[in-house]
């Protein structure tokens, strides 16, 4: 059954907007049949209006009618940290690290993985979260990778024309060399999209190791060098405003 409400809202935007994932997630959610309303199963495109009840896996969902404050956290991500927010296994996970506020569910704007570091956002507004993840936007993500192996002229040339990786077609938008000498030294790269170990597969097309990995901005937030790895900052102010403008983002409660 699908409970539609012509004047309402659409129910993906009304739980992204209260923290509970990304749009792009909730759509999955249900799709797979875990969202309901007034204890009945829903569709895509169901509009909701105050007053409806809404579960997700049979579990309540509470709607503020205030508006929230949207927050977004910049999080020096520590090598052997995970993305997830729980792990069979037991290793560290980067929500661990964020701020803890009752209410507050922080929802990750990408991944990196395990052997990365870096700048990792979070945000309480799956519809910010969703738009900073979605390709439309080409967010420049930047990279500094150490490489052992030798890097020639001509092999940056051809990452930024594009090399293939398992069929398909990965290049750098840009890619500079840095600080180092010899066979071990620094590259900055800047990538558009957040593919699965985008960097180091580039990289190992051309022979060579990336021996370490640092994620050293996302659009216009940077890693600031003095950032401890596990800490974190609220991104605000002026910094704030840019990352909205990025994305054309006008809404989602108050700042």
């Amino acid at each position: 059954m699908e409970a539609k409400h012509p004047g309402g809202t659409r129910l993906q935007k009304v739980l992204a907007q209260a923290g509970y994932g990304s749009r792009r997630e909730i759509e999955k959610w249900i799709a797979a049949g875990r969202v309901s309303v007034n204890g009945r199963s829903v569709e895509l495109g169901t509009r909701v209006v105050e007053g409806d009840r809404i579960a997700v896996d049979g579990k309540p969902v509470r709607i503020s009618n205030k508006g929230v404050r949207t927050q977004v956290i910049a999080l020096n991500k520590p090598e052997g940290v995970i993305c997830t927010a729980n792990d069979p296994e037991g290793r560290p996970t980067a929500e661990a690290l964020l701020p803890k506020k009752d209410g507050i569910r922080w929802i990750g704007v990408g991944r990196l993985d395990i052997n990365t570091s870096g700048l990792l956002l979070f945000t309480n507004n799956g519809d910010l979260a969703h738009r900073l993840m979605h390709p439309r936007y080409q967010i420049d993500r930047e990279y500094a990778a150490r490489i052992f192996g030798d890097v020639g002229t001509d092999t940056l040339t051809q990452l930024r024309a594009g090399v293939e990786v398992d069929g398909e077609i990965y290049a750098f938008d840009d890619v500079v060399r840095g600080n180092g000498r010899g066979a071990n030294r620094w590259y900055y790269c800047v990538v558009r999209q957040g593919r699965n170990r985008e960097i180091r597969r580039v990289w190992e097309t051309q022979g060579v190791q990336v021996s370490r990995l640092i994620r050293s901005r996302f659009g216009n937030v940077m890693l600031p060098r003095d950032l401890k790895a596990g800490d974190h900052f609220e991104v605000k102010g002026v910094m704030l405003d840019d990352l909205y403008r990025l994305v054309d983002y006008r809404g989602g409660g108050s700042r």
